[in-house]
Formats: structure tokens, C-alpha cells, sequence
């Protein structure tokens, strides 16, 4: 595989420069197909193409579409038109800054099609989509096909990246092919705290009826702080739902607002159910109980139990913050319930995103196991970098665990398949300090500069085709 020169840095951010297409070695180039032309797709077959692959890029609009998309655009944005924080040592920008100092396709598309929008980076949907099919119409290595695939190739070497709305052919086909346990078509996300914003004074750790030790960390309500709480359930505002997200929900996942609008003692039977906890304070059962449990590849971060829910993100932290425990809460993840296919990663996946029982089979984007328009770059960018290494016969090198790549992908690996559930990039997925740092700022400065210096090392080692010992 030839080599890759690396972005330059200017000043202090990494930029995005234009790469030549390169020149592939003596022998047999490649081929590689690309499913989906959304964020994920389009990245995945820049890098493989600047490594030397022939690549075909294979999207079903627009002889078939969604009920989400609206064109046949390369990179639709079909929610926001943001692509998260920019502001300095924040999760999302260290993760940005990371896909740039790689030379990321969609984020120098991005950084033409900015526009203002405080301290996100926004852009204008068409520009940036315009940018990204220039792009990829002039590389020689790459050929876009516009046509629906309906079965997922299994000869040779392929990519997947066709969305959380896979269509239906394709997804019965990957579930065929990974087995139908294992393939999510209905996403329900109960919302993440970090731990240090809880007030353990007003909570105690154990489990239900004493059983299975001290897993859930209990914050208790009296009847007044429950009716208040319910009352403001009852009043918060909902996201409204998209054409594509059902207004009639499962049974076994129902928004908390919607189990509240059943009536007043619903909760008390449901997710705050108090039966076998008994405060160790008082001796007596609370009237109501939230269950926090740890999440498992989450450092220092828990999950409230049951608490998925459609409310505006605002409105989730004004709501959850009237339970006295979390009265300051920090989140880290808001719920969520809505349409999404997804692939149990954990039980699925290894660390370079190829499917275990098919290993020349790459998954990338909200498919593969995550949430949010950045993530989605990431994996399609992994992908296409770990494609390209497998068609030229170089072992696997995943990124170190103290990048913000790695550590998604750390996530996706360790996390319990059990109860899976697609992430967000935020700092609790990445390592702790040693020693620790007690200032948040200081402590998410120190691990962003430990990452871009993590990042810069593999990436001179991927650019150049090594191994990573």
C-alpha cells in the first residue's frame, strides 16, 4: 500500500488539505463496495481510495429513498445541520480534530460549507453535500453507482454503511447474515449522568430486595417531590415526531411521558417502583425510587433505569433535575426513543468494525452501533482505513484507546451485549487520568492533549503502512 502524507497543522488546529490520488503499487488493484451514500459511505471510500482501491460506491437514491430523506444527495443531513460543539476540549471537537488530522473527506467538506452557528459547527446541506459528490466524482479510483442493493455481497471485500433506516430488503438480508437476534429495529436510549454531579447525601447503593449486591445507586422521592416531578412530566414538551419514527410505541420500551399520561401511580409501578428498597437512612420504603445503574465501558457515568423518553433535551434536564439526587446533574447522554437499525456491536463486531463471521465484511456509521453525525464519519473513516489495509494483506492496527477513535470503539467492544445501546462520543468513554485531575476543564484539556498525541503517533504509523506493535 503507498504511502499517505498527513495534513499540516497550522497554528493550533489541524486542517484539512486535498490529497492527490495516489498511485496504487505493481499488481492487481483492489476492489472494494460501498453501501450507502450517507455520511459514513462517502468517507469510508475516500480513505479507501487514497490508499490505492478501486471503489465502488453503491447508493440506492434516487430510484429508492426513505421516509426520512428529502434528495438524492450524497451526505443528506436529514436532521440537524450540525455536527456538534467546536468548542475547544470538548468531547465532540477533540473528536473532530482527531478526523482531521487523519485528512477526513466530510470535514473539510464541512469547512466549506460553514456557516454561523454559535459554537457548533453548522453548515449549509447543500454546499456541504455538493462538496462531497465533487469530490468523490473526481478521484479516478472511485465509481458512484446509483442503484438499490438488495443482498450484501459475499465474495470479496465490502463495506455497509446504509443508516439507522436501512431498507427493508437489506436489513432481512443482514439479519440473515448476523442472525436476527442481533439486528435492533427500535431504539430506546434512557438518559446518562456523570457521576461526580450526583449528590450521594440524598442516595444509597444497593439492589432490589437486596439482591445482587450494591449495582444500583437509589435516589428516592417523597409523595410531594413525586407529584411535583409528575406534574412537570406531564408538562414538558416532546421532540415531534419525524414520518419515519412510529406514534405507536412498544409495549416494553414506552417513553416515561407516556406511561405518566396513563395516570398518577403508573411511574410508582413502573420504572420508580420502590418495592424491596428500603432506605438504610430512614428504615422505611420511599414513596418513589430512581434506579441508577452503572454503565459498564462508561467510566464514572450511570444510567437511569427505564427513563428513555421523547422530551426536548432542555426539558429532560429541567424534569430530571427535580429528583433530589440529580438536582445538578451533568448529562452525559440525554433519552432518547426512536426508529433506528443498529447491529448488537459488542456480540458482532471487532475492533476494525469487520463483521467476526465475515471478516472482508466492514460495518460503519449508526449501523455499526453508534449515535450522531461525527461518529458516523468516524467509522466510515475507520472502515476505509482498515479495508484498505486488509486488501493489501497488512495486519490490523485499530486506534490506541486514548483517542477518542479508540475509545468508541473500546465502547462498542466492551460494552455488555445484553442491553447494548448506541453512543455518543463523550469523555466518559475515554481513559482516566492518572493521577487523576479534580478541575473538570483542566481534566478534559489534559486528556484532549494525551489524545491528539495518541492520534498523531498511530497516524504516522498508518500513513506510512506499518504494523502497530
Amino acid at each position: 500500500m503507498p504511502s499517505i502524507p498527513a495534513p499540516a497543522a497550522v497554528g493550533a488546529g489541524i486542517f484539512f488539505i486535498t490529497l492527490m490520488p495516489l498511485l496504487p503499487p505493481a499488481g492487481a488493484q483492489p476492489l472494494i463496495q460501498i453501501i450507502g451514500g450517507g455520511l459514513a459511505g462517502p468517507e469510508a471510500a475516500w480513505q479507501a481510495a487514497r490508499r490505492g482501491l478501486r471503489v465502488r460506491l453503491l447508493e440506492m437514491r434516487p430510484h429508492a429513498s426513505t421516509p426520512a430523506h428529502r434528495t438524492s444527495a450524497l451526505g443528506e443531513l436529514v436532521c440537524s445541520n450540525s455536527l456538534k460543539s467546536e468548542a475547544p476540549h470538548s468531547a465532540p471537537w477533540l473528536l473532530k480534530q482527531e478526523l482531521r488530522q487523519a485528512g477526513s473527506l466530510l470535514l473539510g467538506c464541512a469547512a466549506e460549507a460553514v456557516i454561523p452557528g454559535g459554537q457548533a459547527l453548522t453548515v449549509d446541506r447543500q454546499r456541504f453535500s455538493a462538496a462531497i459528490e465533487s469530490r468523490l466524482r473526481q478521484h479516478s479510483n472511485i465509481e458512484l453507482v446509483r442503484e438499490e442493493v438488495r443482498q450484501i455481497p459475499r465474495d470479496g471485500f465490502a463495506i455497509v454503511a446504509t443508516g439507522p433506516l436501512t431498507s427493508p430488503a437489506l436489513a432481512e438480508d443482514l439479519a440473515r447474515l448476523t442472525g436476527s437476534q442481533r439486528l435492533y429495529f427500535y431504539d430506546a436510549i434512557s438518559p446518562v449522568v456523570e457521576d461526580d454531579s450526583i449528590d450521594y447525601s440524598r442516595a444509597w447503593q444497593a439492589s432490589r430486595h437486596g439482591k445482587g449486591g450494591e449495582d444500583y445507586l437509589n435516589c428516592p422521592l417523597d409523595r410531594g417531590q413525586y407529584q411535583v416531578f409528575y406534574q412537570a412530566l406531564l408538562g414538558a414538551e416532546s421532540y415531534p415526531l419525524h414520518d419515519f419514527e412510529p406514534a405507536q410505541y412498544f409495549e416494553a420500551c414506552l417513553p416515561l411521558e407516556e406511561l405518566a399520561r396513563r395516570g398518577p401511580e403508573t411511574l410508582r409501578y413502573g420504572p420508580m417502583k420502590p418495592v424491596g428498597l428500603r432506605d438504610p437512612r430512614s428504615g422505611q420504603l420511599p414513596y418513589a425510587v430512581v434506579q441508577l445503574r452503572r454503565e459498564d465501558a462508561r467510566a464514572g457515568a450511570w444510567n437511569l433505569v427505564g427513563f428513555q423518553n421523547h422530551l426536548r433535551f432542555a426539558e429532560q434536564a429541567r424534569v430530571l433535575r427535580l429528583i433530589p439526587a440529580l438536582e445538578h446533574a451533568v448529562f452525559l447522554r440525554f433519552g432518547q426513543v426512536h426508529r433506528n437499525t443498529y447491529l448488537n456491536a459488542p456480540a458482532l463486531l471487532d475492533d476494525t468494525l469487520a463483521l467476526r463471521r465475515h471478516p472482508n465484511l466492514w460495518i460503519a456509521g449508526q449501523l455499526c452501533g453508534t449515535e450522531g453525525y461525527v461518529e458516523a464519519i468516524a467509522t466510515g473513516f475507520l472502515a476505509g482505513v482498515h479495508a484498505a489495509r486488509a486488501a493489501w494483506g497488512l495486519p490490523p492496527a485499530p486506534p490506541p484507546r486514548a483517542t477518542a477513535l479508540g475509545s468508541l470503539i473500546n465502547y462498542m467492544q466492551k460494552s455488555r451485549p445484553e442491553d447494548y445501546t448506541p453512543a455518543n462520543i463523550t469523555f466518559d468513554l475515554l481513559p482516566s487520568l492518572d493521577p487523576p485531575v479534580r478541575d473538570r476543564a483542566l481534566r478534559h484539556q489534559a486528556i484532549c492533549e494525551s489524545a491528539l498525541r495518541a492520534m498523531a503517533a498511530w497516524w504516522e504509523i498508518i500513513c506510512h503502512g506499518a504494523s502497530v506493535a
